[in-house]
């Protein structure tokens, strides 16, 4: 009689979206790969904290935008809760921008929802055997930064920004205004317009009509 072989057990993903369709998209992109399973999802930065906390899961694929409490952030809490706990963010943003600040917060990769389902499926499977994952692109912008010597000229202005500063300035360089970008943001009017008083101050910027212009140049620079 046979002895019957120990069976792996299945890796358990946790994923953060705040869009039902593209985070059910994700749900059945983890699910079918081979000894992984989703333990659990939600779609917002609080639920989602007290459920990994409680599920421990073996990675956590979340989006940047979320409700309230920002996925940067999120990612920042569960890295300090839980270290050694990979975390990929999936996000439409693009990884010129974002990649790096995920990375030092302490994620462990960076995707864009664009990708097609087998990078997706390439990244987890990396991610969960304890590599980084990061497109050519971005891979090949950090060496590049790295390799040069840091000097002040070329520290750029946006590394001053708050990762939620940025997110307003971003909003701010689409169009949106303060109603707009609280709602978007889930956010008080009093709140972004801190936020706005902050960008003028550290982009030494006069006015909102002078921040509407940076932001809007600034975005179209990311196109």
């Amino acid at each position: 009689m046979s002895k019957k072989q120990p069976t792996t057990p299945s890796k358990k993903v946790f994923i953060v979206d705040d869009h039902p369709v593209f985070r059910d998209g994700i749900i059945r992109i983890a699910s079918a790969i081979p000894g992984v399973v989703v333990c659990g999802e939600a779609d917002n930065a609080v639920d989602s904290f007290e459920a990994i906390n409680k599920l421990n899961p073996d990675l956590v694929l979340m989006d940047i935008n979320l409700p309230g409490k920002s996925g940067l952030e999120l990612l920042q809490d569960v890295h300090a809760m839980c270290p050694e706990l990979p975390i990929l963010v999936i996000s439409m943003h693009d990884e010129q921008l974002y990649a790096e600040r995920v990375l030092r917060a302490g994620g462990r990769g960076y995707i864009m929802k664009q990708a097609g389902p087998d990078i997706m499926r390439d990244a987890i499977n990396k991610v969960l055997n304890g590599q980084v994952y990061a497109s050519e692109k971005t891979a090949a912008t950090i060496l590049d930064a790295l390799s040069r010597p840091r000097s002040a000229s070329s520290t750029s202005v946006l590394s001053k920004l708050t990762d939620r500063e940025l997110e307003v300035l971003r909003l701010i360089g689409h169009g949106k205004d303060t109603h707009e970008i609280s709602d978007s943001l889930h956010i008080s009017t009093k709140t972004v317009d801190t936020h706005r008083s902050h960008l003028r101050e550290k982009l030494a910027v006069k006015g909102n009509t002078e921040l509407i212009h940076y932001a809007v140049r600034w975005v179209g620079e990311q196109v």
